[in-house]
């Protein structure tokens, strides 16, 4: 499968799929439904999986967490990259080269893997993305 083939797959986005209160429900729920009309892989990393049920369960819904982590976990069309001491490494570089910004040590993980895959853009509501150099989808 070729790099533009694949989106990197954020929390934002699927918190916003599964929380109907959240702000960005509608785009993210009608922009679901329009994505696989081609074969897409969708590529995330472990902490992100780690944000999205730390976040579902810490609003005391951890039957919808644990629900989501393991379609993440089981769906054939997304490949779940778990960080490893080398990546984590090239991640906490890339936040400590950047103090200008406000990016998170997940996104900086993040980052250095859409950079090492040849993804160019990202399933996400984070302006930082952007900020990045990468395309946020929506838009």
């Amino acid at each position: 499968m070729a790099a533009n083939d694949r989106l990197f797959l954020d929390s934002g986005y699927v918190i916003a799929l599964e929380a109907e209160n959240d702000q960005h429900h509608s785009d993210a729920s009608y922009h679901w439904t329009t994505l696989f009309q081609s074969p897409l892989l969708l590529v995330t990393t472990s902490y992100v999986l780690d944000e999205i049920v730390t976040f579902l369960n810490s609003r005391r819904q951890h039957t919808k967490a644990a629900r989501v982590g393991d379609n993440l976990l089981s769906a054939s069309n997304i490949q779940l990259i778990h960080v490893d001491e080398a990546l984590f490494r090239d991640g906490w570089s890339y936040f400590k080269q950047h103090a200008d910004k406000t990016f998170s040590l997940t996104d900086c993980i993040s980052f250095v893997l859409m950079k090492r895959f040849e993804i160019s853009e990202a399933l996400t509501f984070d302006r930082h993305f952007e900020q990045a150099g990468f395309t946020k989808l929506p838009q």
